[in-house]
C-alpha cells in the first residue's frame, strides 16, 4: 500500500509501513522513513510505484484546462476529488484525482487553498486582476531578459541609467532595473560596477562620486526652504576695538575676528570674537533644526553645501564695515612676559575693520615682515594699514602659546607637509561638472597668519571648555588620552585633556557657522556669560542631557562622512591635475609597506618597487593608469633620489583639532564603502 500525502505544501508518496488512528509510517523511495499524521494523507493506491504515480499525475495536470476546471467547480468549499471526477468523470482515477490536486495547488489565482486537499473558487474579478497581474510580471520579466542583455553587449537602457546611483548605493532588489544588472553581471562574471562603467552608464565620473554623496547624505537635495534670520533682541553694548578677521578669499561663513589693545602700555589685550548666532536662534527654532538636521558645512574643492542657509549665515557673518553681534573673550596678558592675568567674557556688538585672506596676504606677512619695525607707523600696504604691530604682538603671542602647549604635549609639533588649496577655474560657486581646470597651491602650515589664528582658537576653544566646566554647565567636548599609536580624540560631555592639542579641556565653539557643536556650546557659555555661577540652571542643555550625546552622535556620524567625502573629492582633482598637465612621473617620498606620498601633490598611492627601501626615502615614481570612479592609481619605482644615509622623515603630528593647520589628507577610496576620514 502506497500514500500520498501533503508536507508543509509538498506533495510526497511512500510505502506504509504501518499506521494508527492518528499517523501513518511512511518509507519514501530515498529510504528515509517518516511519519504522516493521518488528517495529512490525501489518497491511498497499490500501483504504480510512488515515483511514477507522481510523474504520471504531474504530467496530466498540465492538460487540465484551468478555465474549464473554475466553471465545473461548485461555489462552496470543495474537495479535489470532488472536481476531478466533475472534471474528468464520476470514476475519475486516483492519477486523474492527483493530477486535479497538482492543478489547482498551482493556480492560487482561480482557487484558495481551505484546507488540506480543500479549495475555493476564485470570483472572477479576482481572476481578471490576477491574469493582468501575471501578464505583467511575464512581460517585466521579458523585460528584465532585455535589458540583461543589452548590459552584457555593452548598451545601457536608459531606464537603468535614471536608476543608475539607487542600483548602485541604496538599491531596491524588487526593482526590475536591479534584476538586470544583477543577471548581467552573473552572466558576464562582471562587477556589476565595471559592468555599469563598459555599458556607458556613468557620464561623468565626476557626478558619479557628487550624486553618489547627495543620495548617501542629502536624499532631499541641498537646498533650504526660504527663512527669516531673527535679529538679536537684546541691545549689546559697542565694544571698544577694532576687529579684524584672517581666512581664506573663499570663506563667506566669517566666524572669527581678532583685536588688540594696550600695546606698550605692559598689559595687553587680546579679544577673540566670534560670531553669535546664539544670541538670535534658539534652540528647537527652525533655524535650529536646520543646522542639527545638517551638523556641519560640508566643503570640498570649488563647491560648498553649508550647515545654514546663506541669508542666514550673512546676518550673523562677521562682515568688513559693520557691527556685528559677538561673544568675546578677552585675555589681558604681561606685554613683556606674556603671561596671562585676567580672561573675561562679553556679550556685544564688535566693530570689523578688515577681512584679511590668507591667500592674498601670506607672502607680504612673513616673520620677517613682522619683526622688520615699520619705518613710518601705518605704512603698511592695503589692507594691513596700522594693523603690523597688532599681528607682530600676536605672532609672537603665537608662538609662545605654541611652546607652553609642547610642553605639555612632551614634544613639539612638526609641520613637514603643507597645506594644499584647490581651484577650479572659471568655477562661479556652481556645483562642478568634473571638467573644470583645476589649479593646486601650497600654503605651509605654520606660517605667521595660519599660526596666530590657530593659536586664537585653541586658546578660546580652551579656555571656554575650562570655564563652562568650573560652572559646572555641560559641554561637548572633544579629548584624547594620550599621544600613543591608536589613541584617537573622542567626543564627550566631560572636559577631559586633549593631549594631542597640549590643554586641560578642549571645546569646539569658535565655528558656530559651520559646526552644530560649536552652536550648541555658544548657547552654553552665553548662558555662563549672563549668569555666571548660576549658569547650570539656565543653560538649554543640564547635565546629563540626553540630547548632548545624540548630538554628539550624529556629529560624529556625519563629519566623519563630509570629511571623507572632502578627501575623495580632493584627490579626484589630483589626479585631474595630473590628467590635465600629462604628468608621467612623481618625486615622491616613502612612508609605509609599499606607499609612498607625493612630495609636491596631496597624493599617496602605492608602488611597485619599494621594498626594502626605508621610511623617509625619496624616489621617482612612473605612474599607472588610474581610474576616476575608484580614484585608484599606481606606480612603479624607477629611481631612487637621496642618498642611502638620509633615511629619517619627520612625523607629521600637526594637532588633530586645530583645524586652521591641519591639512587634507589624501586617501584611495574603496567605491563599495563610504568614504571614510578622521574628523579634524
Amino acid at each position: 500500500m502506497f500514500v500520498m500525502f501533503d508536507e508543509a505544501g509538498k506533495f510526497m508518496a511512500g510505502r506504509v509501513l504501518s499506521e494508527s488512528d492518528a499517523s501513518v509510517q511512511v518509507e519514501l523511495d530515498s529510504g528515509k522513513r517518516v511519519k504522516v499524521k493521518a488528517a495529512h494523507v490525501l489518497l491511498r493506491f497499490e500501483k504504480p510505484a510512488p515515483a511514477a504515480f507522481l510523474a504520471a499525475a504531474q504530467t496530466l495536470s498540465e492538460s487540465i484546462e484551468l478555465e474549464l476546471a473554475w466553471e465545473f467547480s461548485p461555489e462552496e468549499d470543495f474537495a479535489f476529488g470532488t472536481l476531478a471526477r466533475e472534471y474528468f468523470s464520476k470514476d475519475a482515477t486516483l492519477e486523474q484525482q492527483a493530477a486535479m490536486l497538482f492543478r489547482l495547488f498551482d493556480a492560487p489565482h482561480y482557487f484558495r487553498r481551505a484546507g488540506k486537499g480543500f479549495f475555493r473558487k476564485a470570483s472572477a474579478e479576482v481572476i481578471a486582476q490576477a491574469l493582468v497581474a501575471m501578464e505583467k510580471k511575464k512581460a517585466t520579466v521579458a523585460l528584465i531578459a532585455q535589458w540583461a542583455q543589452e548590459l552584457a553587449d555593452g548598451i545601457c537602457p536608459q531606464p537603468v541609467r535614471e536608476q543608475l546611483y539607487k542600483i548602485l548605493f541604496k538599491p531596491d532588489k524588487n526593482a526590475p532595473e536591479y534584476k538586470a544588472v544583477v543577471d548581467a553581471s552573473r552572466a558576464t562574471r562582471t562587477a556589476p560596477l565595471e559592468l555599469l562603467q563598459r555599458s556607458g552608464a556613468i557620464d561623468s565620473a565626476y557626478q558619479f562620486h557628487w550624486k553618489r554623496f547627495l543620495l548617501e547624505n542629502f536624499p532631499q537635495g541641498t537646498g533650504f526652504a526660504a527663512i527669516a534670520a531673527p535679529q538679536v533682541a537684546e541691545a549689546l553694548e559697542r565694544a571698544p576695538v577694532s576687529a579684524f578677521s584672517i581666512d581664506d578669499s573663499a570663506t563667506t561663513e566669517i566666524d572669527d575676528a581678532l583685536s588688540v589693545q594696550g600695546l606698550g602700555s605692559g598689559s595687553v589685550t587680546v579679544g577673540v570674537h566670534i560670531a553669535a548666532p546664539g544670541l538670535a536662534v534658539q534652540p528647537d527654532s527652525d533655524i535650529d533644526r536646520l543646522g542639527r538636521a545638517r551638523l556641519s558645512t560640508v566643503y570640498m574643492p570649488g563647491y560648498k553645501v553649508t550647515m545654514l542657509p546663506d541669508a542666514v549665515v550673512q546676518t550673523y557673518t562677521l562682515q568688513e564695515g559693520r557691527d556685528c553681534p559677538a561673544v568675546s573673550l578677552y585675555v589681558t596678558f604681561d606685554e613683556a612676559t606674556l603671561t596671562i592675568t585676567s580672561t573675561q567674557t562679553r556679550l556685544e556688538s564688535v566693530p570689523i575693520s578688515h577681512n584679511l585672506r590668507h591667500d592674498q596676504l601670506d607672502a607680504i606677512v612673513t616673520e620677517a615682515w613682522l619683526q622688520t619695525p615699520l619705518a613710518e607707523p601705518g605704512s603698511e600696504p592695503a589692507p594691513l594699514t596700522g594693523l603690523q604691530p597688532s599681528l607682530a604682538f600676536l605672532h609672537r603671542l603665537a608662538r609662545d602659546l605654541k611652546a607652553k602647549r609642547e610642553v605639555v604635549r612632551g614634544k613639539p609639533e612638526t609641520f613637514n607637509r603643507p597645506d594644499y588649496n584647490f581651484k577650479l577655474v572659471g568655477n562661479d560657486g556652481a556645483v562642478p561638472q568634473g571638467d573644470e581646470q583645476v589649479q593646486i597651491s601650497t600654503r605651509q602650515r605654520g606660517a605667521p597668519l595660519d599660526l596666530i589664528v590657530a593659536e586664537a582658537m585653541i586658546l578660546a576653544n580652551s579656555s571656554w571648555g575650562s570655564w563652562m566646566a568650573e560652572l559646572g554647565v555641560p559641554a561637548i567636548y572633544r579629548s584624547q588620552a594620550s599621544l600613543a599609536p591608536g589613541v584617537k580624540v573622542r567626543m564627550g560631555t566631560k572636559a577631559l585633556p586633549h593631549a594631542g592639542i597640549g590643554v586641560k579641556s578642549y571645546a569646539w565653539s569658535t565655528s558656530p557657522l559651520r559646526r552644530y557643536t560649536d552652536l550648541v556650546n555658544q548657547w552654553q557659555i552665553i548662558a555662563c556669560a549672563r549668569h555666571g555661577s548660576t549658569a547650570a540652571l539656565a543653560a538649554p542643555f543640564k547635565p546629563k542631557d540626553a540630547a548632548l550625546f545624540s548630538i554628539i552622535s550624529s556629529f560624529d556620524a556625519a563629519y566623519s562622512a563630509y570629511n571623507g567625502y572632502q578627501s575623495a573629492m580632493e584627490r579626484f582633482w589630483t589626479l585631474k591635475y595630473l590628467q590635465q598637465n600629462g604628468m608621467e612621473d612623481l618625486v615622491c617620498t616613502v612612508f609605509k609597506d609599499n606607499m609612498v606620498r607625493a612630495d609636491e601633490l596631496p597624493l599617496v598611492l602605492p608602488v611597485v618597487g619599494a621594498q626594502g627601501l626605508p621610511r623617509g626615502a625619496r624616489v621617482r615614481v612612473r605612474l599607472g593608469a588610474m581610474d576616476l570612479i575608484t580614484l585608484d592609481i599606481q606606480g612603479t619605482v624607477t629611481e631612487r633620489l637621496d642618498a642611502p644615509q638620509a633615511d629619517q622623515t619627520p612625523v607629521d603630528d600637526a594637532p588633530e583639532d586645530d583645524e586652521e593647520t591641519a591639512g587634507p589628507i589624501a586617501i584611495a577610496v574603496d567605491i563599495n564603502e563610504a568614504p571614510q576620514g578622521d574628523a579634524t
